[in-house]
Order: structure tokens, then C-alpha cells, then sequence
């Protein structure tokens, strides 16, 4: 059955309010930073574009083993305030029409990473050349960074909804910058303004207007945005695809991580200072997606059968929909902003998406009610037997996708809901764009509205 074990914990320190109105900027010094700076014909300006209610960043370095808990000196304070930039077609700071013929002949760049920003309007794509970002709807690429030597290879970039400032770890066979670094890019200035340095490699990163997250193979360190100051560290299991997800809401944050238990989830109230543990799987988490109010939570196994949303205040099942009959990889987990849809992209080459009943107070099921995570033979499209469920065997309970798009089985994918209703984005490491509407009511296969390959952005199906 399921099981949720709940502790307060007494040794986090107390989370400081970050402050809106502090724009100050310490610096790496000029001979700590990129000494390759990226390729200025890619350059846009973003001067036109400010933003005033969100903290800026300092330099700081920090060790896996003994964090240190002073707070960074100030090296510099000739840094620029943070802002945001808008969805207008990249531009660049010297126009050269050789450049332009020269990147369209020269073959397309390795895509080591694909990740969306916090609210699915951009994405950021790291290759082993450099980084891109792209707006979702309508689609276009917003400026690339290439950087200038024989490495550049960038396997994590992580966007905060539209700001200038980014988190990068190196990647690829020439990584730009090591592996057990996150170095926070200020695209105004065109190069790093501070860093984190462990001693393990850096699986992914999270961030919030307050907070950055690292994960490391088997650990968690939790910062203060304004300040660096690291704030928590949690323990977790093999985390090798480095999960973690974070709420967006500022009122409060919330955080689900694997925990030190194969199959299970630790979620972290951070306003409550509350710690819940949920006995998520059988085998081993392998996705997991957080409703941007941290209410609920989206998680699936190593099967790849079943997918199974939680809430994050107590730890209860509240639903459980069944992906297919066989085993899968699971690519990635989107909610819905509304929380009504759940999608599902997978190695079987289908994108679902699931209708949610999460607002009902009558879905809170046992564990031991739900299906199992085993293999069926011959299930139905949707269940209808549900009022039955206690009858009948327990697969014949199974909630299946209300909408499907097939796509080219094998290859990675990743999904999120676009702006308009209805819709969904897909995204390939193959460098497919897609973006798809579906029918809420009758269901079935998705509509393509569009299709594009942003490495080749002139190319549109």
C-alpha cells in the first residue's frame, strides 16, 4: 500500500526573504572569467528590455563534502541589474552576411540538451557548440551563443522564465566548462558572473526567482539566489538523470527529489519546514513533474506502465493512468497550468495526454486498489469498469490517455502545454519542433499545427 512518512526537520536554517529591491552584482574577476567569449555576430541587445523585482546574483564557491557558510565577498559592483527579454526574432550586434552563409553551410551542432523555461513559453537547447533559446508560440529562435574555441560543448542550460541570467554546466566530448561547475551567464555582458564548484559532476539544475538548486549524483544543495548562501542539502538515492522539481509560486516553495529508497519520493515544504516521504513505486523513479503551485506531483518508474499523481501535503494517491501495456522509458511528465491535462512522452514514440481529476475530494485511492505495474494483454482504450474496480480484476480500473500524437519511436522527446488551450509543444533531440492541438471532449489523435527543425529554423513542414 502506499505510505507516506512525514518529519519535521530541525536542522534547516531559516530561509531569509529575498529581497526585491537588491540589484548589486558581484563579479568574477576579469581573469576568472570566459576567456573564449561567445561569437559576437550572435550577439542581440537586450537593453530595451528591463525588469526591477527580481534579485540579482553573486560570486560564490562551494565544495561537496564542507560547504562553507560565510557569505561571498564582493569582488566587483560594475555589474548590470537583471532583465528580461522579450520574444522578438534574434538579432544580432553586427550584421554580416558572410556569417550568415557561412552557418547555413556549415553542418548543424550536436544537441546535448533540451529543457523548457519555467513556464513553457522558451526553450533553451545546449550543443556542442554553444547554447540557443527559442520561443514556443509563435515559434523563432531568440539568440545563440557560439563560443569562439575548440570546446563550447554545453550539456545543461537552465532559463528563469525570461531573464538574462542563466545556469550552465559544460558537457559533450569538449565541454566549455567543467563538469563540476555551474556557472551563472549573464547574457548582458555576454559572459559568467559567478559559479559553483563540487567535487562530483553536476547532473542538472533548478531555479526559481529566489532559489538555485544543484543535484548532484547523490546529493542536493539548495541556495539563496541574491547571495548564494547555501541553505540546505539533502541526501538521495542514485540520481544519475539528476531529478528535481521545484514549485514556481513565490508565495512558498516546494521541492520533490528522489529519496534514499528505491521507488520513493521526498517532498520538501519549505514554508511549513515539512518533510514528506511517499512510497511512490516499485522500481526505481524515473520522471517526475510538480504542478507549478507544488500541490501535486506526477511521478513514474522504470516500467513505465503507470503514472501516478500525489498530493504533496499529505502524500495520498489521488489518481493513477496507465501509459500502455509494456515497458517504457519515460521521458518527461507535464502538467497542464490548470492542472486538468497530464503529458506523457516516452521511447515508444506517443505523446499522451491524460484527463485529470485532481480537484475531486473522491479520488484518494489505496495503493493496494491500484493496478499493478505489470504487463497487460489486450486492455481497453478507456476504462469504462471503474465503478466496478473492486470486482473485477484491477487493470480493468485503468484511466488511458484521452489524446495521442505518434511520432518516430526511439527517439527522445519531451512535452509541455503551449499558451494557447489545448495545445501541446514537443520537442526532439533529433531538433524537431512540434506543436500539436487536441480535443478536449471526442479525444483521439492530436492535431499537427505546426513542425519545424530549430537547428535548421529556415526549414518549416
Amino acid at each position: 500500500m502506499t505510505t507516506a512518512l512525514s518529519s519535521s526537520t530541525s536542522s534547516w536554517p531559516p530561509l531569509p526573504s529575498p529581497n526585491p529591491n537588491n540589484f548589486s552584482t558581484s563579479l568574477i574577476p576579469s581573469h576568472m572569467s570566459n576567456p573564449h567569449p561567445p561569437s559576437s555576430s550572435s550577439h542581440p541587445s537586450f537593453s530595451d528590455f528591463t525588469e526591477t523585482d527580481h534579485p540579482s546574483v553573486s560570486d560564490f564557491t562551494d565544495t561537496d563534502s564542507e560547504p562553507p557558510h560565510q557569505s561571498p565577498s564582493v569582488i566587483s559592483d560594475d555589474a548590470s541589474a537583471i532583465s528580461f527579454f522579450s520574444d522578438a526574432p534574434a538579432s544580432t550586434t553586427n550584421p554580416n552576411p558572410n556569417d550568415d552563409l557561412a552557418r547555413s553551410l556549415s553542418p548543424p551542432p550536436a544537441l546535448l540538451h533540451l529543457s523548457f523555461n519555467q513556464d513553457s513559453g522558451c526553450f533553451a537547447a545546449g550543443t556542442d557548440r554553444g547554447f540557443r533559446i527559442y520561443n514556443c508560440d509563435p515559434f523563432r529562435e531568440i539568440f545563440r551563443r557560439e563560443f569562439d574555441n575548440n570546446g563550447g560543448g554545453i550539456s545543461v542550460v537552465q532559463m528563469l522564465f525570461r531573464c538574462n541570467i542563466l545556469a550552465l554546466v559544460g558537457g559533450g566530448p569538449e565541454p566549455q566548462y567543467p563538469l563540476n561547475k555551474v556557472m551563472i551567464w549573464d547574457d548582458h555582458q555576454g559572459r559568467c558572473i559567478g559559479e559553483l564548484s563540487f567535487r562530483s559532476e553536476v547532473m542538472s539544475v533548478r531555479l526559481r526567482r529566489d532559489r538555485i538548486v544543484v543535484v548532484l549524483a547523490q546529493k542536493i544543495f539548495v541556495y539563496n539566489f541574491s547571495d548564494l548562501k547555501l541553505l540546505h542539502q539533502i541526501e538521495t538515492i542514485a540520481n544519475p538523470k539528476g531529478l528535481c522539481e521545484l514549485s514556481h509560486q513565490s508565495s512558498s516553495m516546494v521541492l520533490v527529489c528522489p529519496g534514499l529508497q528505491k521507488g520513493q519520493v521526498r517532498v520538501e515544504h519549505y514554508a511549513s519546514k515539512r518533510t514528506k516521504f511517499i512510497m511512490a513505486h516499485d522500481s526505481r523513479i524515473v520522471c517526475c513533474a510538480l504542478t507549478h503551485d507544488g500541490r501535486f506531483l506526477a511521478t513514474t518508474s522504470s516500467k513505465g506502465t503507470l503514472v501516478r499523481v500525489f498530493n504533496t501535503l499529505d502524500g495520498s494517491l489521488l489518481q493513477e493512468v496507465r501509459r500502455g501495456a509494456d515497458r517504457a522509458e519515460i521521458y518527461s511528465l507535464a502538467f497542464s497550468s490548470t492542472a486538468q491535462w497530464l503529458a506523457v512522452s516516452s521511447d515508444k514514440g506517443t505523446v499522451h495526454v491524460f484527463s485529470l481529476k485532481v480537484d475531486s475530494g473522491s479520488l484518494g485511492i489505496e495503493r493496494s486498489r491500484s493496478a499493478p505495474e505489470s504487463s497487460l494483454s489486450n486492455p481497453p482504450a478507456l476504462s469504462s469498469l471503474s465503478f466496478i474496480k473492486g470486482v473485477l480484476p484491477k487493470y480493468f480500473s485503468s484511466e488511458w490517455s484521452v489524446a495521442q500524437f505518434r511520432l518516430q519511436e526511439g527517439s527522445q522527446y519531451i512535452v509541455a502545454f503551449g499558451h494557447e488551450k489545448d495545445t501541446v509543444v514537443i520537442l526532439g533531440m533529433d531538433g524537431s519542433f512540434y506543436r500539436c492541438q487536441f480535443n478536449p471532449v471526442s479525444g483521439g489523435e492530436m492535431t499537427q499545427l505546426e513542425h519545424h527543425n530549430f537547428l535548421k529554423p529556415e526549414e518549416t513542414f
